[in-house]
């Protein structure tokens, strides 16, 4: 199909509770069945087993839930985002919420290529001293190198991370910020950080909230 008779639209959503568990894939499929459902034309790749041209930001690590995902969709023909997202959310799944739908230039570059850095809050359970994470955060800050390893590999996880911080709104339960590298070949998973302060990820509730692109 002709470039100039392709359309571009850039779809914000959220991720809640009961699709945490959903993988990257799985959620590209689950876009795929809902943007069929919702009659929206899409545009298809050639070949023997056309996919549609769909390109989703970078995945969030499962069992975590998000404010800010977004997915870019190709379309045949232009419509408006107000219909767009009528027609979306007349058929979305629980579990994803539609905030908005913008038309985006064909030429900008792709969405996993312009997300540099994520921000994630992350909740305890049972709630962590807020003087033990306030100990464990300022050591890791201080440290020069943080060596992890990720499927057998040693990397340093100390570069990736480009802020930690405590929010102090509740002295009872204390929350904590990150914002971590999400450059390819350089990205930070939250619940690494979490292990290096010394605590059990599976005891903590992981929520993106933020998509820091290269514009910004």
């Amino acid at each position: 199909m002709n470039q100039s008779k392709r359309h571009r639209y850039r779809i914000h959503f959220t991720k809640g509770d009961t699709l945490r568990f959903i993988g990257h894939l799985d959620l590209y499929r689950t876009w795929e069945r809902t943007l069929r459902r919702a009659r929206i034309p899409l545009t298809y790749s050639q070949g023997f087993n056309p996919r549609p041209k769909m390109n989703q930001s970078p995945a969030l690590p499962l069992g975590c839930t998000s404010e800010c995902e977004a997915v870019d969709i190709w379309l045949e023909q232009e419509l408006h985002p107000e219909r767009i997202l009528e027609d979306l959310r007349q058929v979305t799944p629980q579990g994803l919420q539609i905030q908005s739908v913008k038309q985006v230039d064909l030429r900008a570059p792709s969405l996993q290529s312009q997300v540099i850095a994520v921000e994630y809050v992350v909740f305890f359970d049972p709630s962590t001293p807020l003087d033990d994470l306030q100990s464990s955060v300022q050591n890791v800050v201080e440290e020069k190198n943080i060596l992890r390893k990720r499927r057998g590999r040693e990397y340093d996880l100390r570069p990736l991370i480009e802020h930690l911080e405590i929010d102090h709104g509740e002295p009872e339960k204390p929350i904590l910020r990150m914002i971590l590298s999400a450059r390819q070949g350089a990205t930070g998973r939250p619940e690494e950080v979490i292990a290096s302060l010394g605590l059990d990820p599976t005891f903590a509730s992981i929520h993106r909230t933020r998509l820091i692109l290269d514009t910004e």
